[in-house]
């Protein structure tokens, strides 16, 4: 491994991971030096990737991510950028970044100029002109098995707050025997699994299809 390469460290999928499935390994140098996925096994774990340094709608996803590093901590999930820039140029854009909003970014930021891990995560937007990343995001928990992808296009950014909203309600359903409604954050009523049989579904009433609980951590 050169000092510029990143390296999948199991075989290419044959096709792109999907919720569900083991989260391709790889090591890679980043902002705090090298980072191998599998080490951090036992945390969750938010990968997302941006289209390029020194872009407005990065820079202000950037602050996001930095204002809410201590929100993700606290649901113990690891927060990991990455684009297809070199090291310097992250280097650079953060100092950047510190310098003009007194921000520090707080996470570690992959370099990919081989585009190794995007390729192997569907980043790249395949219809693209350019090498830059599509804003997607991959939630892996602690068994390295991604949980969540979403997909952004390169002019829209993304919602940290729903990011954050995303982690706990993954952490919720891992957790306990319950789904989570539309909005759910924490706190707010669960709703329980479908009933199973026509006498689940009498012995419920009349809402049967749509039973609440109060969250029991509330």
């Amino acid at each position: 491994m050169t000092d510029s390469d990143s390296t999948i460290c199991a075989a290419a999928p044959a096709s792109l991971p999907k919720i569900g499935d083991e989260a391709p390994d790889f090591i890679a140098r980043t902002t705090h030096g090298r980072l191998r996925l599998s080490d951090l096994r036992g945390h969750w774990v938010l990968l997302f990737s941006h289209p390029a340094d020194f872009t407005p709608v990065c820079t202000s996803e950037f602050l996001a991510f930095a204002t809410a590093f201590d929100q993700f901590q606290a649901l113990d999930c690891a927060l990991v950028g990455l684009s297809v820039d070199s090291l310097p140029a992250h280097l650079a854009w953060i100092e950047a970044i510190r310098a003009q909003f007194r921000v520090t970014i707080p996470f570690p930021v992959i370099e990919d100029p081989s585009m190794a891990i995007a390729r192997a995560y569907g980043m790249l937007d395949l219809t693209a002109e350019s090498s830059a990343t599509v804003r997607t995001v991959h939630v892996i928990d602690p068994d390295g098995i991604i949980r969540a992808i979403t997909w952004y296009p390169m002019s829209v950014g993304r919602s940290v707050a729903e990011m954050l909203r995303l982690v706990a309600a993954l952490q919720k359903v891992s957790t306990e025997d319950v789904l989570t409604p539309e909005g759910w954050q924490p706190g707010h009523d669960t709703v329980l699994p479908a009933v199973q049989t026509q006498q689940d579904a009498a012995e419920a009433g009349l809402a049967w299809f749509m039973r609440t609980r109060p969250d029991a951590r509330a």
